[in-house]
């Protein structure tokens, strides 16, 4: 019986998770009758109620809502946060329901372009961001000044950032042409790229992140387009 009841959910509990009721609320409709499970009126707030159980508010069904994951293809001249009062945001170019639950993981600077990562799954988001978790995040760089090779040996090792008192962590530089690379890195500091470039002397003139993980931003999304990722992207980041 332990085994079931460890199932079980509390109805009041469970309705104000699926709605935007408070829990408060979400008793008050209970107890006016208005919910039914599997066909049946429950006016008691505490009833357990099963993962699977059919529920209807006035007549409407009610779902437990699934965690999202998307990627975007951000262009330049947008922030990732929820809301700003000068620039525009990521969630500005999307078209969800309950927008304000989703967060990025791993953010990008407004003028750097590429994939971005949202989704309501916290624990899905640190296994992104920590840099424990070695997901590796790959950029596509263009500099003003020629790219020396010493820098490959110098990231590798990991660089001292102005104002941080760590070395960054290793990281993967492949120069591809006298002013463009691609850098792979574990960690987001704040401006990291940037600022890796620039204690060589450098300055990004262009970056744009193709890759987080096994993740690589789909080719078919236009800039400022999204879709929502597959079951094996969203499984190739360990939770």
């Amino acid at each position: 019986m332990s085994n079931i009841s460890n199932k079980l959910l509390r109805l009041d509990r469970y309705l104000a998770s699926v709605t935007d009721y408070s829990r408060s609320d979400a008793k008050k409709l209970i107890k006016a009758g208005e919910i039914t499970v599997d066909g049946l009126v429950v006016r008691d707030p505490a009833q357990g109620v099963a993962a699977n159980a059919e529920l209807t508010l006035n007549g409407h069904s009610l779902r437990a809502a699934r965690s999202r994951y998307i990627m975007l293809n951000k262009p330049q001249g947008y922030i990732c946060a929820a809301r700003d009062r000068r620039h525009q945001t990521v969630l500005d170019l999307m078209d969800e329901d309950n927008p304000e639950r989703l967060h990025v993981a791993g953010r990008l600077d407004i003028d750097t372009t590429g994939l971005v990562l949202l989704t309501d799954d916290g624990n899905w988001s640190h296994a992104v961001t920590s840099p424990q978790r070695k997901c590796w995040k790959r950029y596509y760089v263009e500099t003003a000044e020629v790219i020396n090779e010493q820098a490959q040996l110098h990231f590798s090792r990991g660089v001292f950032l102005k104002d941080d008192k760590a070395r960054t962590l290793p990281a993967e530089l492949e120069i591809l042409g006298e002013r463009v690379a691609r850098l792979k890195i574990c960690e987001g500091r704040y401006h990291q790229v940037k600022r890796m470039f620039g204690a060589e002397g450098n300055l990004v003139t262009r970056l744009h992140r193709e890759a987080i993980g096994d993740i690589v931003l789909d080719a078919d999304l236009a800039e400022g387009e999204y879709r929502y990722l597959t079951a094996a992207e969203v499984a190739s980041v360990q939770k």
